[in-house]
């Protein structure tokens, strides 16, 4: 071994940080913890049983062709369907427009190579996506974050940002927003403040990413247009993925873009993966023409409608006042706002020894803060694990402010 890798390791590798909510998972692997941290569908939607006559199909009908190398940009088949899929909801787009990526976290990388440079400037969400935060970070990014409401990203606050940014010739390469259920907050951004977001960045020349993988996870309200369909001329970047709507182990996601953009991206993945795996693209390709898909789907959105469901009944009966909460309309999360006083981190060692466990929501600051916060993950626990979960949690955080409040008393009996 040479004496000092360090020094051997690129700049990107070196600004390469392991997932935070990676290393917490580690610590919820022990059976008995309810463990509402990591992003995870419910194992009980995975179509296993449609998928293994898919597969036989595939390997039947075209079992030498799904064995082989095929195009960067994605199998045709696949691309065809998608793009269908996009039209019917009204969305302008052609085969140009989408190309396949080994999951939309592939896309999120591509992004970073193909437009960041050391030092370049990215906006995104006050909290935002733990996943796209680090894939930008890696390429050198700075993430300068815009503060959230219950309609997502404040369009004046990121106009506000822009202009300092501008002033300080720091003008951003993109802007990231999660528009739909958002990860972690839950917030779904109405059509209004869509329309806001996107005159500002055209405005100010700046392109937008849209990463959209629980768009089609809507349990109750009115869909939205898509931040692509709203806009239309090629400012808009929008990331989907089969991660949530058929299974994770499919590793399959897609950009939609302007094709300039798109040209560039698949350049960068020739030399990343050289394609995405063929068999798999097939066989999601079948599964979304069957009939079946559509019957999953459908069963997913129940679960969860369920689950959430069961988890904000849960809230609303347990936690002590002062705990405030989204309540999603759609998608796998809430997030969970304490006392300032209360730290999440400290909470989260409490919630362990209780075998419950949550994400810490600093995490999903680009700015760090958020100290005070934390995620839930309503999706892959079962209903009785739910009930009992938050119970346990509830407990938590009122220990924790018992905890305060008698520290915060000693400390006044040491002052007078």
């Amino acid at each position: 071994m040479v004496s000092n890798l360090q020094n051997l390791f690129s700049d990107m590798a070196n600004n390469s940080k392991r997932s935070a909510i990676r290393e917490i998972l580690k610590l919820t692997q022990q059976p008995e913890i309810i463990s509402f941290a990591g992003g995870l569908p419910a194992p009980e939607s995975f179509p296993i049983d449609d998928l293994k006559e898919i597969v036989n199909r595939v390997l039947y009908e075209d079992g030498a062709a799904a064995l082989q190398y095929d195009a960067t940009e994605g199998l045709k088949e696949l691309r065809e369907v998608l793009v269908k899929r996009y039209q019917n909801e009204g969305v302008e787009c052609a085969l140009e427009n989408l190309i396949i990526t080994t999951a939309s976290q592939q896309g999120l990388d591509l992004l970073g190579r193909v437009f960041l440079n050391p030092g370049d400037t990215v906006i995104c969400g006050l909290p935002s996506y733990l996943g796209g935060i680090n894939a930008f970070q890696t390429y050198g990014a700075v993430m300068t974050g815009v503060p959230l409401d219950q309609y997502g990203m404040r369009a004046d606050l990121l106009e506000e940002k822009l202009k300092e940014l501008i002033q300080q010739n720091r003008k951003p390469k993109f802007i990231y927003i999660i528009p739909d259920f958002q990860n972690p907050a839950g917030i779904t951004m109405p059509e209004w403040r869509r329309l806001q977001i996107i005159t500002i960045a055209n405005q100010y020349d700046i392109l937008i990413v849209e990463d959209s993988p629980y768009r089609e996870i809507r349990f109750e309200g009115e869909h939205q247009p898509m931040m692509y369909q709203l806009d239309n001329t090629g400012q808009v970047i929008t990331l989907g993925t089969f991660s949530k709507i058929v299974a994770p182990g499919f590793r399959i996601g897609w950009v939609l873009a302007h094709p300039a953009i798109n040209d560039k991206l698949v350049t960068s993945k020739q030399s990343a993966d050289l394609c995405t795996p063929t068999f798999v693209q097939k066989i999601a390709a079948k599964y979304l023409k069957s009939p079946r898909f559509e019957v999953n789907l459908k069963y997913t959105i129940d679960l969860y409608r369920l689950r959430r469901n069961i988890m904000l009944e849960g809230f609303r009966q347990y936690m002590p006042d002062g705990v405030s909460w989204t309540e999603p309309e759609g998608g796998l999360f809430l997030f969970v706002t304490l006392p300032e006083y209360i730290d999440a981190e400290k909470l989260f060692f409490r919630a362990i020894e209780k075998k419950v466990a949550f994400v810490v929501g600093h995490v999903f600051f680009a700015d760090g803060s958020g100290k005070n916060t934390f995620r839930m993950n309503f999706s892959f626990v079962n209903e009785a694990q739910n009930r009992e979960g938050v119970k346990r949690l509830a407990d938590a955080i009122r220990e924790e402010m018992e905890a305060y409040q008698l520290q915060k008393g000693k400390k006044t009996v040491a002052v007078n």
